[in-house]
């Protein structure tokens, strides 16, 4: 193998075992050395207090030994029913200009179907012990894998500026004293903290992160409730472009967990039922999904026959304000309620810190060799001065991030799916873990990169943003970017995977 194997596979300068010492000894101290030395010294100081200092390399069978598989359930429920998913089912009323009777169908159909894409991916972590972007590899190959890579780094990082303002909002709308700023910033080290310790620590935060949020929706319905309902003014005649690009948009908020799943279940035990993995995961991601998508529907559709629920609401443009306006009759518990809900949306945070890590590292052997914990800090470094940028227009950042995540990643799910079904045969005896680092042992790319081309060159006409509208989504489509994208790859690849395994035989 080559040199980018053996730099791989030492990994996160964590020096699995003396070798490393002894390599060091012989050479001469260089300040790159020095850094080195200084990094496994640190790494070394944070594993003793508990902290993840594993690389990327794929966990061995005989360390996959977690049974716990309920905490497949949790993971999902509690990253799903925080205020960013509330504020996926607002944008339906309130940037779509759909009616709450349309809104709630489309939550319904596109939850039911497209929760099934990240659940089926979950099954990969406890099956394989590999995460996401290292799986990629089977299929995008060593050198076409890192398309994937360097575009989950930059997703990751859009679900957590969103994450981030939709909570600085929130917190900013109980107190005189707080801004978006500064609740962007309590949030961001929020995060951070939580991540920085790794995966067990997440699991077990994602166990209990559910509560607050689920508390708030029921006093929610109990103090808004009678506003809902036959209360809600009649929406306008929905035309097809609106339904299509709002399904877009609730389809791109779920799908896009794909990128992520397998990396929460990779020490979890690789003897457990394929069926069961998919069944918790998919329970979790459809109960979240449909609660807060449907609930933020419902309330954003009211805002404007309801005065203090409309002024929260900031015209559309501050979830947090209406969230706040709706618990105001609690009282003081109400504002508790807020700041809790406001505090645990790190649930959704902290996996996707953690996946924004992992997948830096997977990019390149030389990031590789940093450890994980350094590119928690590095992802919030960008986040915070980014999210108080993008605060200022919340639903246009919000739509545009969520729909172009949504865009590759389906074209990404599409490409690992097929290879998984028809050419892996659903065995996971089929994947060489051994060679997960071994570019000659990989498939060649060319198959997944030209079906990405192809996918993508669909789904620039298709698309309808902000800032862009494809000549086919102008026609009267609406927003078809990720339906036709999925098809297309899901189309192509099969033809040239077969061309590439009968030219390179791997």
């Amino acid at each position: 193998m080559g040199t980018s194997v053996e730099d791989e596979k030492t990994s996160s300068v964590v020096a699995d075992g003396p070798q490393a010492a002894d390599v060091h000894d012989e050479v001469p101290v260089t300040p790159a050395s020095h850094a080195q030395r200084w990094f496994k010294a640190t790494t070394e100081f944070l594993a003793q207090w508990g902290i993840e200092t594993n690389g990327i390399d794929p966990i061995l069978p005989e360390d996959r030994t977690d049974t716990r598989l309920y905490q497949m359930f949790f993971v999902w429920f509690s990253a799903n029913i925080n205020i960013l998913a509330f504020g996926t089912g607002t944008t339906g009323p309130a940037f779509f200009g759909l009616g709450l009777r349309d809104t709630l169908l489309i939550i319904l159909v596109v939850d039911v179907i497209s929760c099934a894409i990240p659940a089926y991916f979950a099954v990969f972590g406890p099956k394989l012990g590999m995460r996401s972007m290292v799986l990629a590899r089977y299929s995008w190959g060593y050198y076409g894998s890192i398309i994937p890579s360097a575009f989950t780094v930059f997703s990751m990082q859009g679900f957590l500026i969103l994450n981030c303002i939709i909570g600085g909002q929130t917190l900013a709308s109980v107190s005189d004293h707080l801004n978006d700023t500064l609740g962007i910033v309590i949030i961001g080290v929020i995060s951070l903290v939580v991540t920085f310790f790794g995966y067990k620590v997440i699991h077990w935060y994602e166990t209990v992160a559910w509560i607050p949020s689920v508390i708030a929706f029921i006093v929610m319905l109990g103090t808004g409730g009678k506003h809902l309902g036959s209360n809600i003014p009649a929406g306008p005649p929905a035309s097809a472009a609106s339904v299509l690009s709002y399904a877009t948009t609730v389809g791109s908020s779920v799908i896009s967990w794909c990128m992520m799943t397998p990396d929460y279940g990779v020490y979890h035990t690789g003897k457990a039922s394929g069926k069961r993995v998919f069944l918790y995961s998919y329970a979790g991601f459809l109960a979240a999904s449909l609660v807060a998508h449907m609930l933020g529907a419902a309330f954003a559709a009211a805002a404007p026959a309801v005065p203090a629920w409309e002024a929260g609401f900031d015209n559309g443009n501050s979830v947090g304000g209406l969230v706040e306006a709706v618990l105001s009759p609690a009282g003081g518990f109400g504002k508790f309620l807020t700041v809790l809900v406001a505090l645990f949306i790190p649930s959704a945070c902290a996996p996707t810190m953690y996946t924004f890590a992992s997948s830096f590292m997977t990019i390149h052997a030389w990031f590789a060799r940093v450890p994980r914990y350094v590119y928690t800090v590095v992802s919030e470094a960008i986040l915070i001065p980014v999210a108080i940028v993008g605060a200022v227009h919340f639903y246009d950042t919000f739509v545009d991030i969520l729909n172009v995540i949504g865009y590759w990643s389906t074209v990404f799910a599409a490409i690992v799916i097929v290879e998984h079904l028809v050419f892996r045969k659903n065995d996971g005896g089929r994947y060489d873990l051994a060679q997960w680092g071994n570019p000659r042992e990989l498939p060649p790319s060319f198959a997944a990169v030209l079906a990405f081309a192809c996918a993508c060159g669909i789904i620039v006409p298709c698309m309808a943003q902000v800032w862009y509208t494809g000549p086919i989504a102008a026609a009267g489509t609406g927003d078809i970017g990720i339906i036709v994208g999925f098809v297309l790859a899901a189309g192509v690849y099969p033809i040239f995977r077969a061309v590439e395994r009968g030219l390179f035989r791997r």
